[in-house]
């Protein structure tokens, strides 16, 4: 049921960014070019925020808990530390440049440009080696 009820929200995610077009990278790109600015990245945003943070206060409070797991997982480090900025700013150059983030990146694969797939190959590549850097790092 668990499998069920990730892909389910998966696909509800998938088609969200699809009917919004926020898998589409001319979007992210417009918002950020402050000469031509396409300010619809902000209304999805605003939207989901709008919707999402009330439900997660109920669910929170209602529920105690998420439906498949004993408790939330909510962030414990709340520093700001050069691993925080470094990894947004890598994270914010990449999503400048190319206009994708990891969610859109996922659901633009059904398009089948070959340019997403180059994308998202990269973004495992990249997120294998910091994983591969973190297990080094813990064991010095």
């Amino acid at each position: 049921m668990q499998k069920l009820t990730a892909l389910l929200a998966g696909v509800l995610f998938g088609a969200g960014l699809a009917a919004s077009d926020m898998n589409n990278p001319e979007r992210v790109q417009g918002f950020l070019d402050l000469l031509n600015w396409d300010p619809s990245l902000m209304f999805v945003m605003m939207g989901a925020l709008i919707v999402a943070v009330p439900c997660f206060q109920i669910l929170m409070k209602k529920q105690g808990k998420p439906l498949f797991a004993a408790k939330f997982s909510l962030p414990t480090n709340m520093n700001i530390d050069k691993p925080l900025i470094l990894g947004a700013t890598l994270f914010g150059i990449g999503w400048a440049l190319v206009g994708y983030c990891p969610g859109p990146a996922i659901a633009a694969i059904g398009y089948g440009y070959h340019e997403i797939f180059i994308f998202v190959g990269a973004m495992f590549a990249g997120a294998k080696i910091q994983q591969l850097l973190a297990v080094n790092a813990s064991h010095s």
